[in-house]
């Protein structure tokens, strides 16, 4: 299973709504609408020193802004993932305090760029207490967060950084379904004795649709063990052709996306809840939780995983 320390954030950490008021932000601010992808760029190539210019010149023009936290959050997750985890902690305490300034100027969510800052600072902070052993502390730190920015779009965030510490050999969360696409999924205590496979997909995400074969095929391999399959999915609020569209709309969007790109598995229930997507963390498309046959949870990977690395965690499921 994938470690806590190398399960990074990501744009899918971030609701797709922010990602369309990026693109916009980028399109009327043409003098640094680059900042964030330049300072990744350099960041890429390991280059710090490349990126603290760019940043400096950007906070000398325009001073500390949401746009300069996104940037500058991102020098938190390049030290962690060279393991520089001194470096890691003060680049996400920095960004922080910072963000919390911001926030007593304007609401998390009222910006695009505030939300991936934040999230991704406490993230960071939780990843370095937890390469250190200090697994305790990192949990506290990510309950206090959920406490404080429940009620924001970087919850699923939170908890999916909380869920891979925590989660596993827990008893698994009933899915809401008020909303479902095919058959309605029976409750997850009622499917104690088979394992099962929630697969968190969104109607935007490549990577869900890459996945969906390696799930399909896993099935049918599994379907002599009882394997069962379920696909929580969401609503944001948008489709490929309408950015405001109705709930109603957008279900028939889902239903058509499922049709075309999902026909392997066009028998999986698709309970449809941004509850469900909050409680499992899956703020990173797809995300796949594997529950053994009393319900608990047996791997908890936000992520898309390859044919032979997910079949052996299904066997060893199987075999217990």
């Amino acid at each position: 299973m994938r470690t806590f320390a190398k399960a990074h954030g990501s744009m899918d950490d971030v609701d797709m709504r922010f990602r369309k008021l990026i693109v916009l932000i980028t399109l009327v601010t043409p003098a640094w609408a680059g900042v964030v992808e330049d300072v990744r760029t350099a960041l890429a190539h390991n280059d710090f020193s490349v990126a603290g210019s760019e940043l400096e010149a950007y906070r000398s023009a325009n001073g500390i802004n949401s746009e300069y936290l996104e940037a500058y959050s991102w020098l938190g997750r390049a030290a962690l993932e060279a393991q520089q985890y001194g470096q890691a902690s003060a680049y996400a305490k920095e960004t922080e305090k910072l963000a919390v300034a911001q926030l007593k100027l304007h609401p998390l969510d009222s910006d695009a760029h505030l939300p991936i800052a934040l999230g991704a600072a406490i993230e960071v902070e939780a990843q370095v207490l937890a390469a250190h052993g200090r697994r305790t502390q990192a949990v506290a730190v990510l309950q206090t967060a959920l406490r404080n920015y429940g009620n924001t779009s970087i919850r699923a965030r939170l908890q999916k950084n909380l869920n891979l510490l925590s989660f596993e050999r827990r008893l698994a969360p009933t899915l809401r379904q008020d909303e479902f696409l095919g058959r309605k999924a029976p409750p997850l205590a009622q499917l104690k004795g088979s394992p099962v496979l929630l697969f968190f997909w969104a109607h935007w995400c490549g990577d869900c649709k890459a996945e969906a074969p390696i799930i399909a095929e896993l099935r049918s391999e599994f379907a002599p063990q009882g394997l069962a399959v379920i696909g929580p999915t969401r609503l944001y609020g948008y489709t490929a052709q309408v950015e405001n569209a109705s709930p109603s709309d957008e279900l028939a969007y889902i239903d058509a996306v499922r049709h075309r790109f999902y026909s392997g598995l066009l028998e999986m229930p698709v309970p449809i809840s941004k509850y469900n997507f909050d409680v499992y963390g899956a703020s990173t498309t797809p995300t796949l939780v594997l529950l053994d046959k009393t319900g608990r949870v047996a791997m908890y990977h936000p992520g898309a995983m390859a044919y032979d690395q997910l079949k052996a965690e299904i066997e060893k499921v199987v075999a217990r």
